[in-house]
């Protein structure tokens, strides 16, 4: 359901919340509204659960669309233990393809987690891949920027956060999802042409490089040394000036065949990137060993 279909989905209002709120991305869900979401979905008649409006749209169809995050989580739940999670409405679309199509993330991500079908089509043969790249994003960016964004919230944290712990653990396995399902680790955003690779160092996302760099390819030197604008994933680690991971994202690329010797589109070597001063010391040292 694209945004010029939910003036007709909305003559069927399938007790939506008034105050539920909107998803953001990189955020967790609200608890409370997942618990009257469910509590909803628990008393609702099988009818109305599987039912679709005359444009196809199944609950979980209008709250994806309209990025009711919890109401949505709570609605695949129930849809998907009676196998009715990729339902399609008029224009072929399942809630997946809504979720992209809506730029909802965080939904993407939970209908991911549920087992949606990952290579449902549109009436136009639109994956979720295709509706994706009109953005400049494939799915697999959308999830390891989603990782990220979670990531750096629990390296700011000065405590122990067990739920942004959950948090990162579920969307890691997301990713995970996306690419045992074929989606590419080589493929790069449209604008910046950035791989999930250059988005992983370029946040100093030390989990998601080990993660990334842990997968099994013939072509690993190959994937580390592509260029982003001109610049490696290299480069953008010698740009992290003042991450206490600095050193340790160095190592991890020069250690799966990180190329020192690569100039960018300045002529700059990764080396030249580096901060000056005795901070640079240790990454400059991790370089040149090598």
């Amino acid at each position: 359901m694209e945004a010029a279909d939910q003036g007709a989905a909305s003559t069927w209002s399938p007790l939506e919340p008034s105050q539920a709120p909107h998803s953001t991305f990189g955020s967790w869900m609200d608890t409370g509204t997942l618990e009257k979401a469910r509590m909803l979905m628990r008393d609702m008649d099988y009818s109305r659960i599987i039912g679709q409006d005359e444009d196809g749209d199944t609950i979980l169809h209008i709250y994806t669309a309209k990025g009711l995050r919890e109401w949505a989580f709570a609605a695949a739940e129930k849809l998907r233990d009676l196998e009715k999670l990729d339902a399609k409405e008029h224009k072929g679309k399942t809630a997946l393809l809504v979720a992209v199509t809506a730029n909802q993330p965080d939904i993407v991500e939970d209908l991911l987690s549920f087992g949606a079908d990952i290579n449902a089509c549109d009436v136009k043969g639109q994956s979720a891949l295709h509706l994706a790249a009109h953005d400049g994003m494939t799915p697999l960016h959308c999830a390891a920027i989603s990782h990220c964004v979670t990531m750096k919230a629990l390296f700011a944290c000065e405590m122990v956060d067990v739920n942004l712990q959950a948090k990162a653990a579920e969307k890691l396995s997301c990713v995970q999802v996306l690419l045992n399902a074929g989606a590419s680790p080589l493929s790069q955003e449209i604008k910046s042409s950035k791989t999930v690779l250059h988005l992983a160092v370029k946040e100093g996302n030390v989990v998601l490089l080990h993660y990334l760099l842990s997968i099994p390819m013939h072509n690993v030197k190959d994937f580390v040394n592509m260029k982003a604008h001109g610049h490696t994933a290299l480069h953008m680690a010698a740009c992290l000036h003042g991450n206490p991971r600095q050193e340790e994202i160095l190592r991890l690329l020069l250690s799966r065949g990180a190329d020192p010797s690569i100039r960018n589109m300045e002529n700059s070597l990764p080396a030249h990137l580096l901060q000056g001063g005795p901070e640079g010391d240790k990454p400059n040292e991790s370089l040149l060993s090598l």
